[in-house]
């Protein structure tokens, strides 16, 4: 099984609230203790998990965790935000007026520096693996939490990893639909232009669409299976996205420019975008792509005018957005990358590898916000307080999207797995959920 929960829908949960009041039978009571006991899985529902994928390895020292003073700061002055005592880079003012919603990793050890191997870790929160491919963590919460009847895919990527991490052992169900040009619908979503258009290339696809599950449940009855299941399932999600008004949601036509603009109207701020419209339609994990991180050379000028200021538009303006629109409480949102670089400034004016001790930040869901975990010393070389590791990390992500750390899933070769450790045994950060 992939899930410990059975799904439990709101139409499913109305169907049995009209039945309780049928003829008030049930003491008050009775109808609270069922309503508890569904709780668990009522909470789970229409929780999304936005992922802010920063590619090439972010220097955090000069983001999240300045050092001034020492030999190590840089050229960044750190300025005050709206948590108490947590200061960040002059350069992210609008990042800094969300932050009491937000709270930052200072402490993350991961020992991976090479860019494939780090990518793998935080992807997935396991190293890479000769013999086990292990699925995204958008792939993952997927298979917890999107429910079957939704006609968009459960896990879409905005330009990032998630197409070259993949489903891993769950499978072609879970893999991500990849979006390349926020803000205009995906080309592989547009039916044939010989189809013609409106309605008469609505009732084309419709009959397309008759005679492949005509097929499908031929071939699934001779070849019964789940890779004979997942192969429909899939086919019928894609049907359903090309004939569905919900697959409006990558058509920004309908939203003002002005709140384009406030994103930063750019690859990744109209990604921060779609970002909002998805997780608001109902899909349970998206993943934006913020590259361009690998800064070996000349690192302050490329951070001060090309990366902090996109960064600071999409990710500000996002936090915002969610929680104006009364969306934070149910969307957990992760900033990362494969690791950070070195507190060191090499020859080149610029920072190297660095997964010795680095940042993340999270908030949103059941995530506390405003609060700053573990330290690095005052040169940033090493931790001061709090190592945190990646199982950490991962088992606050799910605890902050309602669903428990040790929830099994099973592996290719059928042995259970806990979604945030292979033992079954990573606790979430306690500061924080």
């Amino acid at each position: 099984m992939l899930s410990s929960y059975p799904t439990l829908n709101r139409r499913h949960f109305l169907q049995h609230v009209a039945g309780f009041s049928a003829g008030m039978a049930l003491p008050g009571m009775q109808f609270l203790q069922q309503l508890r006991a569904a709780a668990p899985t009522l909470k789970k529902e229409n929780k999304s998990l936005i992922i802010l994928w920063m590619g090439g390895g972010p220097s955090t020292i000069d983001l999240w965790d300045l050092k001034p003073g020492s030999p190590n700061g840089g050229e960044f002055k750190p300025i005050k935000t709206t948590a108490d005592g947590i200061e960040i880079s002059e350069h992210l003012p609008t990042v800094a007026s969300q932050f009491k919603h937000l709270s930052v990793i200072r402490s993350l050890v991961t020992n991976e520096g090479d860019h494939n191997r780090g990518t793998i870790l935080m992807n997935t929160g396991r190293p890479p693996s000769p013999v086990v491919s292990y699925p995204h963590i958008g792939a993952v919460a997927s298979s917890q939490l999107t429910p079957k009847e939704l006609d968009l895919p459960g896990f879409i990527s905005v330009g990032g990893t998630g197409e070259r991490i993949g489903p891993g052992f769950l499978g072609m169900m879970y893999a991500p639909f990849t979006v390349q040009n926020p803000g205009q619908p995906p080309a592989n979503i547009r039916p044939p232009n010989e189809l013609g258009s409106g309605d008469l290339a609505t009732e084309r696809i419709r009959r397309r669409q008759r005679l492949l599950y005509t097929l499908e449940d031929n071939f699934i009855n001779a070849k019964s299976g789940e890779a004979a299941q997942s192969h429909s399932d899939i086919y019928t999600k894609a049907f359903s996205l090309i004939v569905s008004p919900r697959g409006k949601v990558f058509d920004f036509s309908g939203e003002k420019q002005s709140l384009i603009d406030e994103y930063g109207n750019n690859q990744f701020g109209r990604g921060c975008l779609l970002a909002r419209r998805l997780a608001e339609a109902g899909v349970t994990c998206i993943e934006v792509d913020l590259g361009g991180w690998d800064n070996h050379n000349g690192i302050f000028p490329i951070l001060r005018n090309q990366r902090l200021p996109v960064l600071d538009k999409g990710m500000g303006t996002l936090v915002k957005d969610l929680v104006d629109r009364g969306m934070w409480e149910n969307t957990v949102l992760v900033w990362m990358g494969e690791f950070g670089r070195t507190p060191r400034i090499n020859q080149n004016a610029g920072r190297d590898h660095w997964a010795r001790c680095w940042s993340v930040v999270v908030g949103g869901g059941a995530i506390k916000g405003g609060i700053a975990v573990g330290a690095t010393d005052k040169d940033g070389t090493s931790v001061a307080d709090r190592p945190v590791s990646i199982k950490e990390l991962f088992a606050t992500i799910y605890r902050g999207l309602g669903l428990d750390p040790k929830t099994q899933i099973r592996d290719n070769l059928g042995r259970p797995l806990g979604i945030a450790d292979d033992a079954s045994k990573a606790e979430p950060i306690k500061e924080l959920v």
